[in-house]
């Protein structure tokens, strides 16, 4: 897979059928340390049930939606109902705010508590979402990497390395043309907390 040269802080990646913008030091390493302690000590983790492939078990994170209504969301056969916005999710989401055009309504958090902890490949494509939805997703505590593969270009694979206090926002198309994973790793990790703001409809 291949691990590409990340451009300057905020510049679109050069993909086909998605636009990428990472910005690496989007809160600094005292603001990462902040909102990482606090979100870890304060938000109500949870760690649901799951079915694949018509066997059950436990999600290998632990996760958490809030929002700015009472909107649920719904992916992989789990509904979720949303807890109040956080002070800290509200500063989080407002600095957000000047590099995306998007009113985002939902956060989704996910906490991976060492390397075992991971997401399989997916898209954030819920009908909940819209068409060609915007995710914004911010990472704090441990560096994870994150792959990318295009659903039909089987040579369009790469993986970006996401550093705490970094911003990824994905946008375009990259949803319907792109899946998506934080993979399993034997290498000793600690704790990452990473959060997805999007807007549900």
């Amino acid at each position: 897979m291949q691990h590409v040269e990340l451009p300057p802080d905020g510049s679109p990646f050069d993909l086909p059928g998605a636009r990428l913008r990472y910005f690496q030091h989007f809160f600094n390493t005292e603001e990462a340390a902040h909102f990482y302690q606090t979100l870890y000590e304060t938000i109500p983790w949870q760690q649901d049930p799951i079915t694949v492939f018509g066997k059950t078990y436990n999600q290998p994170r632990l996760t958490a939606l809030h929002a700015n209504n009472t909107h649920p969301y719904t992916y992989s056969g789990i509904t979720m109902h949303p807890q109040k916005m956080t002070p800290e999710l509200t500063q989080i989401y407002e600095r957000i705010s000047a590099v995306s055009s998007v009113t985002f309504t939902s956060v989704l958090l996910n906490l991976y508590r060492d390397g075992k902890d991971s997401n399989g490949w997916h898209a954030d494509n819920e009908k909940e979402l819209g068409k060609c939805p915007v995710i914004a997703s911010v990472s704090f505590g441990a560096p994870r990497f994150f792959h990318l593969k295009h659903r039909t270009q089987k040579e369009s694979r790469l993986k970006i390395l996401l550093h705490s206090g970094s911003l990824l926002l994905m946008e375009g198309e990259t949803q319907e043309k792109w899946l998506h994973q934080i993979p399993k790793t034997a290498k000793p990790l600690s704790l990452r907390i990473n959060l997805t703001f999007r807007k549900i409809i």
